[in-house]
């Protein structure tokens, strides 16, 4: 009985373990990075245009802040307005189910110094409003702090990005084209076969 009882305690742990094993709340996390971002004015195009991130530990902090960081994540995150309505967007205050910032810049180790990245936007980037932040991890692999371009409700520094539709000039060329082809191989089959009928009558 009692080694029953003590495989099922550590059943339990183990359970436990496992439950809370990677369960980050953002809300735990110490603001301790500055981001910034530069880009062109207007709004961005996914796939041709640039954005210039600089990241790196607020200087205002005690010296030996950050000695626990060892890998610091860059990403493009929504801002609010393009969440709404959208639930695969969504923020949770759980790391593992938040969906706020879903593409990633890069990832470096961690380093005291100001670090900078021009980056072109990737061609899977849809068309929303964004911001980017910025995440400190411990030699865990757990999140531990974090910094972002904007302010703490995310309306400032936001930046536009649009999609790639799907849609290009030189396939809407080639489509023309094939269409125009189709028609007069039409017309050519059509006049072959018109043809070949009067050579047999004459016959």
């Amino acid at each position: 009985m009692a080694t029953r009882g003590i495989l099922l305690a550590s059943l339990l742990l183990s359970c436990l373990i496992q439950a809370c094993y990677g369960a980050v709340l953002f809300s735990s996390l110490k603001n301790t990075l500055q981001v910034t971002t530069s880009t062109k004015q207007g709004v961005l195009q996914a796939g041709e245009d640039r954005i210039t991130v600089t990241w790196g530990l607020n200087q205002s902090l005690p010296a030996g802040s950050g000695s626990d960081y060892k890998t610091i994540e860059v990403k493009l995150c929504y801002a609010p307005i393009s969440q709404k309505d959208r639930s695969w967007r969504k923020t949770e205050d759980l790391l593992t189910k938040d969906k706020t910032c879903q593409f990633k810049i890069v990832e470096r180790p961690y380093n005291n110094s100001l670090q900078t990245l021009d980056s072109i936007i990737e061609k899977d980037v849809p068309t929303a409003k964004y911001f980017v932040r910025a995440y400190a991890f411990n030699a865990d692999g757990d999140e531990v702090a974090y910094g972002q371009s904007t302010n703490d409700e995310k309306t400032t520094n936001l930046f536009d990005v649009r999609g790639i539709s799907g849609r290009h000039v030189s396939l809407d060329i080639a489509s023309v084209c094939f269409s125009a082809f189709s028609v007069l191989s039409l017309f050519f089959f059509f006049f072959m076969e018109k043809r070949r009928g009067k050579t047999t009558q004459h016959k």
